[in-house]
Formats: C-alpha cells, sequence, structure tokens
C-alpha cells in the first residue's frame, strides 16, 4: 500500500493544513518513518503522534512539521495540540472503519502538519488539525481525487491563501476586449469597470504596449489581478524571447503574426507552453492561415482572424473557420 491524502482546514493563524502518507512497513513509507524517527533536521524534529503521554495510536503515525519550530513556544503548539489532534484522528478513524482494523499493525503513517509560527488558540489548533488528518486519511484511503475530478476541477479551482484566479480558457465563448488606445489612464479606468467574468478577456494592444513597454501587463494586472490578459505584440522576430518577456510581466497569452518565419512561430509557441502562457496567432494580413498551421510543430492555442481596423469599412474575410478546426480541433478560434 502507498496512498496520499491532502487536507486543509480552518482559517486565520490556526488554519491546519495536513499532507499524509499511508504504506506497509515493509515499503517507502516505512522507510520513510524510519529515517524521520533517525535522522533528524534542527526545527522539524519528527515526534510521534500521541492521543495522551505513553499512548500512541495504532497505526503508528509519525508528524514532521512544516514549518521551522524556532522557540519553545511554538514547540509546544506541535507537542500539544497537534500532536493529540493527530493521534485522535488516527483512532478515530480505526473506530469508524475508514483504515481496517485488522490492517493497523502493518501499516504506519506519516503526516507532514502546518502550524502558523503566530497560531494562539490551542483549541482551534486541536480542532482544525483533527478535522484535516481524519479527511487526509479518507482521502487517501479512497484515491480521493480522481483523474477526472482533477481536470474538471483544475480550471476552476482557486487556491484559498494564494488570493487570486489563474484564468484559463476551458468553457468559450469568450468576449475579447481590445484596448489599443495609449491613454493608460482611460485604459485602466474601463478595465475597472467591467463586470467580472471567466468569459472576458482583456488584451493590451499593440500601441499601448508599444507607448508603455511590458510593464503596461502589470498596471491592467493591478487592477484586475484575476483577468486573463493578452498581449499583443504581434511577434515577427525572436519569439521564444518575447514569450518569456509576456510570462515575465505576468501576462496569459502572447500573440504572433501568422506573416513570422515558420520558425519564429514553432519557437514561440514552444516558449509560450514551457512557460504555461497561452500562444495565439493573428492571421493579419496572412491570406493562408491554413498552409501556415500545416507547418507548424505544435499547434497555437488560440487562432484569430484578423482584420484591421484601417481596412474595417472596406474587406471582409473570417478564413475558413471549418478548415482550421479540422487542422487543430482543439483550438480555439
Amino acid at each position: 500500500m502507498f496512498q496520499i491524502g491532502e487536507a486543509l482546514m480552518g482559517q486565520g493563524s490556526e488554519l491546519a493544513h495536513v499532507d499524509l502518507m499511508i504504506g506497509d512497513k515493509g515499503g517507502p513509507v516505512g522507510q520513510a518513518f524510519a529515517n524521520g524517527l533517525t535522522q533528524l533536521s534542527a526545527g522539524h524534529t519528527p515526534l510521534l503522534s500521541v492521543i495522551r503521554p505513553n499512548l500512541p495510536p495504532k497505526p503508528s503515525t509519525l508528524i514532521i512539521p512544516k514549518v521551522t519550530v524556532k522557540n519553545m513556544d511554538q514547540a509546544a503548539r506541535i507537542f500539544g495540540p497537534a500532536q493529540s489532534a493527530v493521534a485522535k484522528a488516527v483512532a478515530d478513524s480505526v473506530e469508524e472503519g475508514v483504515i481496517p482494523k485488522d490492517q493497523v499493525e502493518d501499516i504506519v503513517i506519516v503526516a507532514s502538519v502546518f502550524i502558523h509560527p503566530e497560531a494562539q488558540d490551542y483549541n482551534k489548533i486541536y480542532r482544525y488539525n483533527y478535522g484535516a488528518t481524519k479527511l487526509a486519511i479518507k482521502r487517501a484511503l479512497k484515491g480521493f481525487p480522481d483523474i477526472d475530478t482533477v481536470l474538471e476541477e483544475s480550471n476552476k479551482s482557486t487556491h484559498a491563501i494564494m488570493g487570486f484566479k489563474v484564468t484559463r480558457l476551458w468553457d468559450p465563448p469568450y468576449l475579447q476586449i481590445a484596448f489599443d488606445n495609449p491613454n493608460l489612464e482611460f485604459v485602466l479606468s474601463a478595465i475597472s469597470q467591467i463586470p467580472n467574468s471567466d468569459h472576458v478577456i482583456i488584451e493590451a494592444g499593440t500601441p499601448l504596449i508599444k507607448r508603455y513597454g511590458m510593464d503596461v501587463i502589470s498596471k491592467i494586472r493591478g487592477v484586475r489581478p484575476d483577468a486573463f490578459i493578452v498581449a499583443d505584440l504581434k511577434t515577427l522576430d525572436t519569439g521564444n524571447l518575447e514569450a518569456r518577456m509576456v510570462a515575465d510581466a505576468a501576462g496569459d497569452a502572447i500573440v504572433v503574426s501568422a506573416l513570422a518565419p515558420i520558425s519564429t512561430i514553432d519557437k514561440l509557441i514552444e516558449e509560450a507552453h514551457k512557460t504555461g502562457i497561452y500562444a495565439v496567432m493573428d492571421t493579419l494580413n496572412q491570406p493562408d492561415p491554413i498552409s501556415v498551421l500545416k507547418q507548424l510543430k505544435a499547434m497555437p492555442d488560440v487562432i484569430e482572424l484578423h482584420r484591421g481596423i484601417d481596412i474595417e469599412n472596406t474587406e471582409h474575410a473570417w478564413g475558413n473557420i471549418a478548415e482550421i478546426k479540422k487542422i487543430a480541433p482543439k483550438t480555439l478560434v
């Protein structure tokens, strides 16, 4: 057996975050258990969980503090409410049948426990760590989450401590609002008035970036930290470098021109995916985007069928969307 579980519970400085492994004594978890007891680390001294002194639970459980323990006050929070909470959670998991009673002598648990240095309320420390440990054990033994849940929730969820959401393009359609006006004060004011929605994309237009540089992305991010921000660079050369610049500026996507050399587009897409941002190919003035797509090593994440502002009243050419989707079925158009 080798099972992994995790749970976050509570709030404030007493918040509990428990990561744990459950496995056979003769397996890797048993080895980690033995190593933890014999290879001590300053500030992270492992300790056996006990319900009270001289009463450890079964299966035996090793607690490893995540945060460096620097003084006796911090140590007392581990060697006290946290130690007892983890032990009681293990014992109750056996009593409730979550951990099979006939396996308690064959398996061990290694639990990594977070105690904030500013935690003060022992009652909350106990209750939060008890609940988090029980939930982590149940999740571990049930194999939670399954891969389908992970894939479904990965683009919807926000980490409670991170404080902002990273928006991804997983549920089209989207409305993209382009800001080409080089008046930054106006742009930021307008962006602040856009309704909050996962289906709105903010584009830092080419004129705006030309005037203010990549820093404009950070300024937009300051107004709308959760927004999906596209940097419309219309890259024609040094694709990998410009993709890295957008990623470093906390942008979500970079636009490359379909008129760029194939090698430039390939490098930009590769670097964008390496840094976790989207690659958008703009077809402005490209009469045959299909031929470009057929030459690429990997497809862009988005293909933008773009009609220029200067010719918007004289031309209409949306391209062959059906043919594009045949070549790049997962690409947004």
